[in-house]
């Protein structure tokens, strides 16, 4: 088998932007790929480092998280708060710009972040001169997109993220969540259900102690849901 194809075992995590489509279609095709733009540049630089970024893919961010990365399992969750940190303060931003009122600034609120964490088997290939990874894991990531979980805003885990990881989801109030995908049969997984207004105030129980308006640096008090 060649190098480049060998198994590797990681996390596969997806930020996808919700009402993407609706916003670009309806908004002013400059203002509305600079604003969408903007924010997804704010989830890659929260995201990575610890993530390895593998592609933007139009309304969402690829990113991997090899088990034999030198990180821990509490900076990948960190990670993710820092995402949803960083998206929610970029949309406010962006529409208290008295400078500009078009449509694709003054709508930018409606937008929503969701993250697929995953965790499981990949092969990394070279296309064309292009790095890409691949695997059954690989699509079931990018299946679980699509789903029927309510609001928006959320994180939703796979049962193997979660094992992974050593969250309690019974301790921090996760919601079981069930979802039939072709030939994958019904896949698992728990799920953090946020408010958009109060994404930390959900985030709490997994994230420790990060504020809105804190800086959303590194944190490490993530004892009680992160098995030692």
């Amino acid at each position: 088998m060649p190098p480049d194809t060998r198994p590797e075992s990681g996390f596969l995590v997806l930020a996808d932007i919700s009402g993407f489509t609706k916003f670009v279609t309806a908004t002013e095709i400059e203002h509305g790929a600079e604003a969408t733009g903007v924010l997804l540049a704010d989830v890659i630089a929260a995201l990575a480092p610890p993530l390895e970024i593998q592609e933007l893919e139009g309304d969402a961010v690829f990113a991997l998280g090899p088990d034999r990365a030198a990180r821990s399992d509490a900076e990948l969750i960190e990670s993710f708060g820092r995402a949803l940190v960083a998206f929610r303060r970029r949309q406010v931003e962006i529409s208290l710009d008295e400078s500009c009122r078009c449509r694709a600034c003054a709508g930018v609120l409606a937008l929503r972040l969701k993250l697929i964490v995953h965790h499981g088997s990949f092969v990394r290939q070279s296309v064309a001169g292009r790095s890409r990874v691949a695997g059954p894991d690989v699509i079931l990531a990018h299946r679980l997109l699509k789903n029927d979980v309510e609001p928006a805003t959320y994180v939703l885990f796979t049962g193997p993220a979660v094992q992974r990881i050593g969250i309690d989801p019974a301790a921090t109030g996760m919601q079981p969540y069930t979802g039939a995908y072709a030939y994958f049969g019904e896949v698992d997984g728990f799920v953090v259900a946020l408010d958009h207004n109060e994404i930390l105030l959900g985030l709490r129980p997994l994230l420790g102690d990060l504020a809105l308006d804190a800086d959303p640096g590194p944190h490490n008090d993530l004892r009680p849901v992160v098995a030692a």
